[in-house]
């Protein structure tokens, strides 16, 4: 193979990482927790959160709240590294041609 050759077949698998990029980053992820539900984009930016715990918190259940809202943020968070590592692992070992 040339160089002319290698090189095109670069360019073209970079303009495919950069689009399976922009599809992860444009997709949703949710995470939820006992008391929280929201949502993240790919990029790992808060789109929307919900409280869905039921009873009037107070300052007892003020730290637990918090705690489900880590729960959820993290989960979501994890989601977001499968994803990505489903879909980008197979250009992995490509990493160093770019």
């Amino acid at each position: 193979m040339n160089m002319q050759n290698l090189m095109a077949q670069a360019q073209r698998m970079q303009r495919e990482l950069t689009k399976k990029k922009e599809e992860i980053d444009n997709s949703q992820f949710e995470g939820t927790s006992e008391w929280v539900k929201l949502t993240i984009n790919g990029k790992k930016e808060l789109q929307s959160i919900k409280i869905t715990y039921e009873n009037p918190i107070d300052n007892d259940d003020k730290e637990a709240l918090e705690d489900m809202i880590k729960i959820a943020l993290n989960e979501a968070c994890h989601k977001v590294d499968q994803k990505t590592e489903e879909v980008m692992g197979a250009y992995g070992q490509l990493g160093g041609l770019f």
